[in-house]
């Protein structure tokens, strides 16, 4: 069963760091190019990092360049985003898709349960 889901986040504090992971399964992570994406109540799904179609290379949003890093592990199969110096405006429901930046509002996209992380004082 072609799957992902996400783990990690949870209550966090303004400069704090956490890792949420995404995990596959019933394929190779490694063979796709996974993104990472967040809602914040009220607002529009934006993503955090995903490739980009035009350039093939993985970019970060502008608000997140420089805190949020993602990194592979292949024996997890895996796709992990390590989220540091955390602001309020992170908060937000974190979700990992199958999906290029362009696909973000692509009603093929198959979103899974995602991960709530929350910054909180």
């Amino acid at each position: 069963q072609v799957q992902l889901v996400e783990s990690g986040g949870g209550l966090v504090r303004p400069g704090g760091s956490t890792i949420l992971s995404c995990v596959a399964s019933g394929f190779r992570a490694s063979d796709y190019a996974i993104g990472w994406f967040r809602q914040a109540p009220g607002k529009n799904r934006e993503a955090v990092s995903c490739v980009s179609s035009r350039t093939g290379t993985r970019q970060y949003a502008d608000s997140v360049k420089g805190r949020f890093t993602v990194s592979g592990d292949n024996g997890r199969n895996a796709l992990d985003l390590q989220m540091t110096s955390l602001k309020l405006e992170d908060t937000a429901t974190y979700y990992c898709a199958n999906a290029l930046c362009e696909e973000l509002n692509d009603p093929g996209v198959h979103w899974y349960r995602g991960t709530q992380v929350t910054v909180t004082s």
